[in-house]
Order: C-alpha cells, then sequence, then structure tokens
C-alpha cells in the first residue's frame, strides 16, 4: 500500500493561542470572534500583524502589514502583543498529543506537522475518518481548531490543507489534482511566492495547471532549481517521506530577526557570517564539533524553509561553518524578501573523540588539524583575558540587526 501522509495545521495558531490566553486571564471576549489581531502595538504605531481573526480579515487586514494600517482599516480592531512562551507550551502539547496517535511526526514549524498514517491505518476505518476524529480531539481537549490535509504525498497532503479553512479536513490524493489543485492560481502552489509568481506570470502562466503543462526546461531556464521543484510539486511529485522528530540530529545554531527584510544575496552572507561566528562561540564553549550544517531561511510571508547537508568531517571551524551555511542559502534562496536567518550544526560530536581520517589522508590532514588546534586553543585563551574583540579573523564586517 502506498503511504498516506497527514499535514496538521493549526488554523490562525497565534491568534488562536493567545485567545485562550486571554480568556485564561479573565477576558470576556474571545478574540477569534471579534476584529483582532496578534502583533505591534498600536498606540505606539510599531510593528506589524502576525495573525488576524476572520472577523478582521474581512476589513481586509493582512498578515505581515503594519499595524497602523491595519487600524486604519479597522478603527475597533483588537490587538494584543505575541507571547512565544506561551505558543511554545501549546505548540508542545499538540505535539505530545499527535505522538500518541502515531509517533511518526515530523514537526515543521511551531503550529503545524506531518504524519505518517500509514503504521496506524488498521486501527480507523479511513484516513478522512482518522482525520475528522483527531481533529475533533484538539478541539474538545485544547479549544482550537486545526485543518488536516491528507495525500499520497507529503506535498500535497501541505496543499490540501490550505484548502477551505477553519475545521477542515481535506484530501488531495495524486489523482485528485487536475480537479482539485490545477485550477488554482500560481501564487497558492506551495514554495511559489508573490515575487516568483510575478515571473511565472510574464511567461503565461496563470494557474499550477499552466505550469504543470509547461516545457521544464523553459521553467528551469528562468527560475533555475527552483523552477524545477515547483514544475514537480505542480505535477504531484514529492518522494520524501516524513522524518520523525526523536530521530532528528540535535545541534547547537542561531538565528536573527531582521530589523528590515534582505533583499540582497551579499548582505544575507554577512548575517550568515556573523551567526557562524556565534554558533561557532557555542560550539567551543560546549567543546563539541560540528559534522553538518543547516541554513534557514524565513520569508516576509512568515513561510520558513532549510536546507542541510554534511560537512566533509567534523569541524568547529568558522570560515568553513559560514562557507557552507552560506552555500546552502545560495541553493535554497527563491529571491523573496527575508526575514530571518538561521545557522544551526548537526552530527555534534565530542571534541576530545578521535578524528577518524583514512590512511591515505592522514599524513596530508594531520598536521593541518594540530596546527588549527592550536591557533584556535591561542586565540581562544585571548579573547577569555582580553575579550571577544581582542583578536579577529579576516571574516565579513559585523553588524547589528
Amino acid at each position: 500500500m502506498d503511504k498516506i501522509f497527514f499535514h496538521i495545521d493549526v488554523n490562525s495558531a497565534y491568534l488562536s493561542w493567545s485567545a485562550i490566553r486571554e480568556m485564561e486571564r479573565g477576558r470576556k471576549e474571545d478574540l477569534r470572534t471579534i476584529p483582532a489581531i496578534v502583533g505591534g502595538d498600536i498606540n505606539t504605531r510599531h510593528g506589524v500583524v502576525l495573525a488576524k481573526s476572520i472577523p478582521a480579515k474581512a476589513y481586509g487586514i493582512v498578515t505581515g502589514e503594519p499595524v497602523v494600517h491595519a487600524a486604519k482599516k479597522c478603527p475597533s480592531l483588537v490587538s494584543v502583543p505575541p507571547d512565544h512562551t506561551y505558543y511554545h507550551q501549546k505548540s508542545r502539547e499538540l505535539m505530545e498529543y499527535l505522538m500518541t496517535v502515531c509517533p511518526e511526526i515530523e514537526q515543521v514549524s511551531v503550529d503545524e506537522c506531518y504524519m505518517d498514517y500509514t503504521p496506524v491505518k488498521e486501527c480507523y476505518p479511513s484516513p478522512e475518518e482518522a482525520a475528522r476524529i483527531i481533529k475533533n480531539n484538539i478541539y474538545q481537549s485544547f479549544g482550537y481548531t486545526v485543518n488536516i490535509g491528507i495525500s499520497d504525498k507529503k506535498v500535497l497532503a501541505k496543499m490540501a490543507s490550505d484548502f477551505q479553512k477553519p475545521n477542515r479536513v481535506h484530501t488531495l490524493y495524486t489523482r485528485e489534482i487536475r480537479e482539485k489543485m490545477w485550477p488554482l492560481p500560481i501564487e497558492e502552489l506551495f514554495m511559489c511566492g508573490k515575487s516568483t509568481a510575478r515571473k511565472l506570470q510574464k511567461l503565461g502562466i496563470e494557474t499550477i495547471g499552466d505550469l504543470a503543462q509547461a516545457d521544464c526546461r523553459m521553467i528551469e531556464a528562468h527560475l533555475k532549481k527552483h523552477g524545477k521543484l515547483l514544475y514537480d510539486y505542480a505535477n504531484g511529485v514529492d518522494n520524501s517521506f516524513v522524518q520523525a522528530t526523536p530521530a532528528r540530529a540535535k545541534g547547537i545554531g542561531n538565528s536573527t530577526t531582521l530589523s528590515s527584510d534582505v533583499t540582497d544575496r551579499e548582505e544575507a552572507k554577512k548575517v550568515l557570517a556573523f551567526l557562524a561566528k556565534k554558533v561557532v562561540k557555542r560550539l567551543k564553549e560546549a567543546n563539541m564539533l560540528a559534522g553538518g550544517v543547516c541554513t534557514e531561511i524565513k520569508y516576509s510571508s512568515f513561510q520558513s524553509v532549510s536546507h542541510q547537508c554534511m560537512l566533509s568531517g567534523v569541524t568547529a571551524d568558522e570560515k568553513e561553518i559560514c562557507r557552507t551555511a552560506c552555500r546552502l542559502f545560495d541553493e535554497l534562496w527563491n529571491g523573496e524578501p527575508v526575514r530571518l536567518l538561521g545557522i544551526r550544526t548537526t552530527k555534534l560530536s565530542d571534541k576530545n573523540e578521535p578524528v577518524q581520517l583514512t590512511i591515505f589522508d592522514y599524513e596530508k590532514v594531520q598536521p593541518k588539524l594540530e596546527k588549527q588546534r592550536k591557533l584556535e586553543e591561542a586565540l581562544g585563551r585571548i579573547r577569555k583575558k582580553y575579550g571577544e574583540d581582542a583578536v579577529r579573523k579576516g571574516t565579513a564586517e559585523e553588524k547589528t540587526w
């Protein structure tokens, strides 16, 4: 039997969770039933809309717009600040419940995850009935709603969960894409941002079906690797599987939310150089070496993507980690404005563990490793005594974002 995947997405998570928090604190109104947003401060005219209620959406308020603009659209708008500690608590509660249903869970953000339904299929009459049971149990237990998308492909399950909201179950099997997905506007395809959609529209591609039936070589010529990815998604091609949370490697990382969106590649790489320095500092404090690097991007649309790779060996070398993170950024970035950047190191090992080399590499690599180790130890002693800025390597200019 083919795999069956669920994509479970909390409906307007920040708004829903903030509504619950506010009622726990004594508020009589449910923020979900009135024009309300989670975001910046309307009085100080600072910040953007992070989440909105359905009544607020009716006023034309959109996620990501300045709160001052939202207030002009709806003078009676209620705004509450985000509480990320509380959101993570609610997220943990949700994931702990879902893992009692099926342990094959891959959490991809604070409010969404994939589930491999296949191992528990014998416990339910059908995938649709299982999804309805899960959805209803979440509402009864936690007080908020979710959408669940069902498919034989992960990307299609994600697309299905974005169909009509809230509190719905939708299917989008490969056999259904012509009917349910191809008529949709191209900008609704997963991983197709506004800028990419405009490029495709200039090529005469208005719908997902137009892309699916286009010449893949022509799409690649204009959008490179990202074009091939979108072409595959439009045709329901996705061979990825659920990467269960327990199997994920622990890591050390840092990320930063940018004060203004970055649209320049070199500016983004300066941020990555700054983050690499911080990550390496934490690695050294923990006496750890990294065997892998992951680069994370969050776009101004709040869509998050990441890409990782293994290193040729374990290291805590700032230049190598920065160089790898920048290469991953080049492979991942689709040209959209970037709101957040992050670097995470994975496959960690103790610095004092022996490094395994082949007999052919040993004579060439060992002297360099020993020289590098002594240099790093000397730099560490100097920084510890005289401060972090006492000695600098020749890396990109540091900047505060």
